[in-house]
């Protein structure tokens, strides 16, 4: 829990504002220590040149130089590094990783008695650290502004003034190229970038755009919290879904330029629910691949960490990490097995990580279309299929007669292009089966006709699809009561063709 957190406005105007309203101490939840700080001393000056100072458990304190490493190895200490300051010198106190040593019931208590004391005077003590879970006893004294990633705007000029001191400045086209690709960066990480191009090319230029990219697949591989999956699946490996790939072409279409001047939003996700093989997860890399954007897949159970509040933290990093990859496709896959659970029996965890994923979806104004799949809904909590949470949920059922034709060509196309088997039979043999175990069909099929040295036709196909026992045939409840729930309106048909019967899949 961060009691107070303020995200939304002019960043600079809300620091202003708790520093002259003589908040105590704020913790500014943020990586970035070297900005955090050049940010306050831009504030110390637009508040009328307040001193500021700045501690670290090495170094002791600096800012003041006749008191150049004074507490140093002295967190307690470092709390009274205000003291000899005239009694009316506004003053910011910048303590780095303090965070570290508020568990001690010393500093906690000294912190406490220091917030009443700041309340009487122009002072500010600001603790600079990404996580932290506050002692219930300093909830009311400590306020917690989170610090975004550099906009658009910030980047812009960082770029334009280091390619100025180098030189050679950037044209407007290659400014705009670079500035996207870099949203989500931290400025430092933005800074390296820019210091490897000018000394492998002496300049910044459009060259750079494949290392930016390389490095936030490297910052995503870092986390361990998302994985990114190069795909190339297309909507033309996927069998049937027609009236899915319809929605989805439209939505492609809706983050152009264009769609954004003519006043649309851009799209928040899609929520995919079927029975397992029947095409979600090839959708999401399918979605990723013909969008032209990378794909991001999250396990949800990586979320959850045994420390109290690392939970959440964790699924702040890896939202700050999803949208620093946009525009971007995350999945969020068999969403259903990570928040599906019984909340009472880890504290209600889970369910404050589902608020807070579900709160980013419904305010996020980044590039991240959300890509959920779910292989039933019955574990699936109410909230998340509240209407608004994305922007469609689709049915993805077991495919028609029509729809199992297309898939059982397209499987061996891709193993024979100039096959010419007659596929009437094994359509009717296969009533119930879903687009994987067709799939499986096709492989058996191969193995029969292998073992016997020749080539496999039609009637190995019959025989493989005999030995197959469909899903629907072991699991026709879960599969039946999914079919009800989505002929309530809850969800849209996949396919614009007729959906299987339960007589279909008998």
């Amino acid at each position: 829990h961060a009691p107070g957190v303020m995200t939304t406005g002019s960043w600079a105007d809300q620091l202003d504002l708790l520093i002259r309203s003589r908040t105590p101490i704020l913790w500014i939840r943020s990586l970035e220590e070297e900005r955090v700080e050049t940010l306050l001393e831009q504030a110390a000056i637009r508040l009328g040149n307040r001193t500021l100072l700045c501690w670290d458990f090495i170094e002791g304190l600096s800012g003041a130089p006749n008191r150049l490493g004074e507490a140093a190895r002295n967190p307690m200490a470092a709390l009274a590094c205000l003291d000899p300051l005239p009694a009316d010198q506004g003053a910011i106190l910048v303590l780095r990783d303090f965070h570290r040593y508020c568990e001690d019931a010393g500093i906690c208590r000294r912190l406490r008695n220091l917030a009443g004391q700041l309340r009487r005077a122009p002072r500010t003590v600001v603790i600079t650290a990404p996580n932290w879970q506050l002692p219930p006893e300093l909830d009311d004294s400590v306020t917690v502004l989170e610090l975004p990633l550099p906009d658009a705007g910030e980047i812009r000029q960082l770029l334009a003034s280091i390619a100025r001191a180098s030189g050679e400045a950037l044209g407007a086209p290659v400014l705009d190229q670079l500035t996207t690709a870099c949203h989500g960066l931290s400025e430092q990480r933005v800074r390296q970038l820019a210091a490897r191009a000018l000394a492998r090319r002496g300049r910044l230029s459009e060259e750079d755009l494949a290392e930016v990219l390389e490095e936030k697949r490297q910052a995503i591989a870092k986390s361990e919290l998302l994985e990114y999956c190069p795909s190339e699946a297309t909507p033309a490996d996927i069998g049937g879904l027609d009236a899915l790939k319809h929605w989805l072409e439209q939505r492609r279409m809706a983050f152009s330029d264009e769609a954004q001047r003519y006043g649309l939003p851009l799209p928040r996700g899609v929520l995919l629910v079927g029975p397992q093989g029947t095409g979600k997860s090839l959708t999401a890399k399918a979605i990723a691949h013909s969008w032209g954007m990378p794909l991001l897949r999250l396990d949800v159970g990586r979320l959850f960490a045994g420390l109290v509040g690392a939970s959440e933290a964790r699924t702040r990093e890896m939202i700050q990490r999803a949208e620093a990859m946009a525009p971007c496709v995350l999945w969020i896959d068999e969403i259903d097995k990570g928040f599906g659970g019984d909340s009472r029996s880890d504290g209600g965890t889970s369910q404050r990580v589902l608020g807070t994923v579900l709160t980013w979806m419904a305010e996020k104004t980044s590039a991240v279309f959300v890509v959920a799949t779910a292989n039933g809904v019955e574990r699936l909590p109410a909230e998340l299929l509240r209407k608004g949470r994305f922007d469609e949920i689709f049915l993805l059922d077991l495919p028609s007669a029509e729809e199992r034709r297309a898939i059982l060509d397209l499987q061996l196309r891709r193993r024979r292009p100039d096959h010419r088997l007659g596929l009437e039979v094994l359509v009717d043999r296969t009533a119930g089966f879903s687009g994987a175990e067709l799939e499986q069909t096709v492989i058996e099929a191969m193995h029969l006709a292998f073992a016997e040295g020749r080539e496999f036709g039609e009637a190995d196909l019959v025989a493989a699809a005999s030995q197959v026992v469909p899903l629907s045939r072991t699991a026709r409840e879960q599969l039946e009561h999914l079919q009800e729930w989505a002929r309530g309106g809850r969800a849209r048909p996949a396919s614009r063709l007729r959906p299987v019967t339960n007589s279909d899949a008998a």
